[in-house]
């Protein structure tokens, strides 16, 4: 598994010369928070940044950095047809850097690198990305470096499911509570890319019944313990396996409020086991670029659990750059072989609020039914959350989108929710 540095690319971006960026970057996905951020960073960074899409209007094209958007078709739906565009788009615009934003789009570009020698893409090689990206292989390795890991069984094929009934009683119990993970997030099929997403299930003694609800896609699914605590997320930015910036932070607000996406985040400091673990992990794959690695902290024994690597840009990516560790840049610096400068942490402190998706939080907390309530004593009252929402700002807040001197992505979005509301609810508990 080993990945090389930063591969360099053939044709190196000029110097910079008066009125010239220092690179031409195109950042996909721009419909994601993450690339927004991405976007302006590097735009601030004075690099010429595209965009592509398969939205209409997506949120990343709105700032002033974004020098162009380009449409491209949606890489779950057609992925053929998505490579080939973005491969068109760079060859057209003489694109030098390349930044998939999500696990996607991530492998499907990343086999550009055969067909587009001069492209710099700073990311691992794929067999690296897959190899990390495989729950499975990477809990075997990570047991192999001591880092905590659930206990788990691997099921091979969905005919299997039905013969699991004594060896998960005898691994777990059948009253404990379990998680079913899929290997890979998503898989290239028949019908496009598909993804498959995680199954909690409160007996054991369901599980059976539960996988053989998953498409023979899916497999190989993990059955594994389900870890009962705060989520602890290390975000790291290396260069074949050697630490060059890390970041840490904790969520205050997430939409669902039982376990979703971030809404509001504070800055961290790294637990030192954490950041071993982490560390020696991407060690080991000989990582190249940026990474989340995420832990679930045992409540009961303060343990650090590893659930996953996601080897690409986190949607909380902005808290990172205002707190000074400026992920997009970094990575961008050192792929051109410009030295970033000393290691990073980042200031602790600084929170950073999703504002809409801070109101879907909230709307979800105001319409949540008693049984919901009942199995999920942590969360507060309807009277507790308004009045946390009405808090507009402490000293330390940051908003995510929202930007006086880059105002248009926070009035895309907001046209944007507004016309999702009134198609639907955006969460109904």
């Amino acid at each position: 598994m080993i990945s090389p540095a930063f591969p360099r690319p053939d044709r190196r971006a000029a110097s910079p010369g008066p009125g010239r960026s220092l690179a031409r970057i195109l950042v996909t996905d721009g419909e994601q928070r993450s690339s927004l951020a991405a976007v302006r960073s590097l735009g601030r960074a004075g690099h010429e940044v595209l965009v592509c899409s398969s939205r209409r209007r997506p949120l990343a094209g709105a700032s002033k950095h974004a020098a162009a958007t380009f449409p491209v078709d949606d890489p779950l739906a057609r992925p053929d047809r998505f490579r080939e565009a973005v491969a068109s788009i760079m060859e057209r615009e003489g694109v030098e850097v390349l930044l998939p934003m999500t696990d996607t789009s991530a492998p499907l570009l990343l086999e550009l690198r055969q067909r587009m020698p001069g492209l710099l893409i700073p990311f691992p090689s794929r067999p690296t990305y897959e190899a990390i990206s495989d729950k499975d292989h990477l809990m075997e390795v990570a047991r192999g470096l001591g880092v905590p890991v659930p206990r788990q069984i691997a099921v091979a094929r969905r005919s299997l499911a039905g013969s699991l009934r004594a060896l998960v009683d005898e691994a777990f119990g059948s009253e404990a509570l379990v998680v079913l993970k899929p290997a890979r997030s998503a898989v290239v099929g028949p019908r496009g890319v598909e993804r498959f997403g995680v199954r909690q299930l409160d007996r054991a003694a369901d599980v059976a019944a539960a996988l053989e609800a998953f498409p023979e896609e899916a497999f190989p699914i993990l059955v594994q313990e389900r870890i009962t605590g705060p989520g602890l997320g290390a975000f790291v930015l290396a260069d074949g396996g050697c630490t060059i910036a890390t970041f840490g932070h904790r969520r205050i607000r997430e939409k669902p409020p039982t376990g979703g996406v971030s809404v509001y985040r504070e800055a961290v400091a790294l637990r030192d086991d954490v950041r071993g673990h982490a560390e020696r992990i991407l060690e080991a794959f000989e990582w190249t670029g940026v990474a989340m690695v995420e832990f679930k902290e045992d409540a009961a024994t303060g343990t650090p659990y590893l659930m996953e690597v996601n080897g690409r840009f986190w949607g909380s990516l902005q808290l990172a750059i205002d707190a000074g560790v400026d992920f997009p840049r970094l990575l961008v610096d050192r792929a051109l072989g410009r030295d970033p400068g000393p290691a990073v942490t980042g200031r602790t402190g600084i929170r950073s609020r999703w504002l809409w998706g801070d109101v879907d939080h909230l709307l979800w907390m105001l319409r949540a039914r008693g049984d919901v309530r009942a199995a999920h004593p942590e969360l507060p009252s309807r009277l507790g959350a308004l009045g946390r929402f009405l808090v507009p700002w402490r000293p330390g807040d940051r908003f995510e989108v929202l930007s006086a001197r880059d105002p248009r992505p926070f009035l895309r979005e907001t046209v944007q929710w507004v016309a999702q509301l009134r198609r639907k609810a955006p969460l109904r508990p």
